[in-house]
């Protein structure tokens, strides 16, 4: 099993910034890249960020390119991505989720999910 564990979330002003972690552990040794997703409302889930363990490979949507970035680091078993985000936007008010999983065709193929953290950002 896999097991991710996500925290940073809360509530800042616009263009204030936010560092979310995510920490994966267990059965992670067939597992090559991590990302982040956000959902805004229920059924709309989107991908914003992936990156390969290994430091490679990163990509960045166009809504938040610019503004976040992403990283990885490895250490005692345990596979941690995180996500820091400046300027934020209100609409970039969501619950963040991030995802585990393996290159498939040289894209990031998620398989495991954290719970979910919620990030708000008033004007």
């Amino acid at each position: 099993q896999v097991q991710l564990v996500e925290s940073g979330g809360g509530s800042v002003q616009a263009g204030e910034s936010l560092r979310l972690s995510c920490a994966a552990s267990g059965n992670i040794a067939g597992l090559n890249c991590m990302g982040w997703f956000r959902q805004k409302s229920p059924g709309e889930l989107d991908g914003i960020a992936h990156i390969y363990t290994d430091g490679s490979r990163i990509w960045l949507s166009d809504s938040v390119k610019g503004r976040f970035t992403i990283s990885i680091s490895q250490a005692n078993g345990v596979n941690t991505v995180s996500l820091q985000m400046n300027n934020l936007k209100p609409e970039d008010t969501a619950v963040y989720s991030c995802g585990a999983g393996s290159d498939s065709f040289g894209s990031c193929s998620h398989s495991f999910w954290g719970r979910g953290t919620q990030v708000t950002v008033s004007a």
